[in-house]
């Protein structure tokens, strides 16, 4: 039984909620584990992903079947894996139809993943979910400082080639090795607040 209040001191009201249904895991699928840099040093989060769904599609004849939904994520992302999840159904045999979303929390993606399946299967939102994740560092996302950033951004946005080599001037060579204004900044294992690092990780 949960109760209700609508406002500050007014009396509560009971609300009957169903009884949350059992929730069992049927079965998985993986990749095999690999040092970084190594087998899956061109693998994408994307690759990893639909090679274990195909995985699981392929043990459990899920092929052109639609699932309740689709979850997962990535602990480092690239920015094309802003639809990571949606993308991989895609690549995979099951239905198109079949929802997918994203989620994110760094080394627990996998699980957060499967936790957010079993509570919508549990609420009877959806009657079966595929959940996983991906984490390779061998692909990790490499990126550029602001202030780069900023001169890539106004050489787009030029009107001209003119304007463009104008703004693309701005980057000169020697600042590649003299500071750090325009060098590229590479993918961080661990929190901007904390300087403690994540150990070392596999492609999976």
């Amino acid at each position: 039984m949960v109760t209700m209040t609508t406002e500050p001191g007014s009396r509560s009201i009971p609300l009957a909620l169903p009884r949350p249904r059992r929730v069992a895991v049927i079965g998985g699928s993986r990749t095999p584990f690999a040092r970084s840099d190594g087998p899956y040093a061109t693998a994408s989060n994307q690759d990893l992903l639909t090679a274990a769904l195909g995985g699981l599609v392929e043990r459990y004849g899920l092929a052109g079947q639609q699932v309740g939904e689709f979850v997962a994520g990535a602990v480092l992302k690239h920015s094309r894996d802003f639809n990571l999840a949606r993308e991989t159904v895609l690549g995979s045999a099951l239905d198109p139809r079949t929802p997918a979303y994203d989620i994110q929390q760094a080394c627990g993606t996998g699980l957060q993943a499967v936790i957010a399946a079993a509570n919508k299967i549990a609420l009877g939102a959806v009657d079966s979910a595929v959940a996983g994740g991906s984490d390779t560092t061998s692909d990790a996302p490499l990126g550029v400082n602001d202030e780069l950033r900023r001169i890539l951004l106004a050489a787009r946005r030029a009107k001209s080639t003119g304007a463009r080599l104008k703004a693309l001037s701005a980057v000169r060579p020697v600042t590649w090795f003299r500071t750090s204004r325009a060098t590229p900044n590479p993918a961080r294992a661990s929190p901007w607040a904390s300087t403690r690092p994540v150990p070392p990780a596999a492609g999976r």
